[in-house]
């Protein structure tokens, strides 16, 4: 699995492309945690884009989760967006869909989140 990350102003945008799945989920959860530290400023704003994410585990949701709650202890708006219908299916089935915030589109994401300059 690869990981792109891009930073607009405020906001991080972290770009899981691939299979989330256990053997990838210790590097993306390097990732993630590195994008909500910043480099020297954390962001106002974390978007995970799961455009190019073709599958999730258990082990990938669990990285989710836990961004989630870090991005909330540090004050950071946290946001998932563009799930492929499969991805989208396992975040309703294990209930994600209820607790995180979940955007159609990158796009969409941007514009409602505070802090995003959208």
């Amino acid at each position: 699995m690869k990981v792109r990350v891009e930073t607009l102003a405020r906001t991080t945008i972290v770009i899981p492309e691939g299979r989330l799945d256990f053997g990838a989920a210790a590097n993306f959860h390097v990732q993630v945690d590195q994008a909500l530290a910043g480099a020297g400023q954390a962001p106002a704003v974390l978007i995970i884009d799961c455009a190019s994410l073709e599958y999730i585990s258990s082990a990938g949701l669990r990285v989710f989760l836990l961004a989630a709650r870090g991005a909330q202890r540090s004050g950071i708006s946290f946001a998932v967006c563009s799930l492929h219908q499969p991805v989208r299916e396992v975040f309703d089935l294990s209930g994600f869909i209820r607790v995180m915030t979940v955007h159609p589109d990158r796009s969409t994401a941007l514009a409602q989140l505070p802090g995003t300059g959208a």
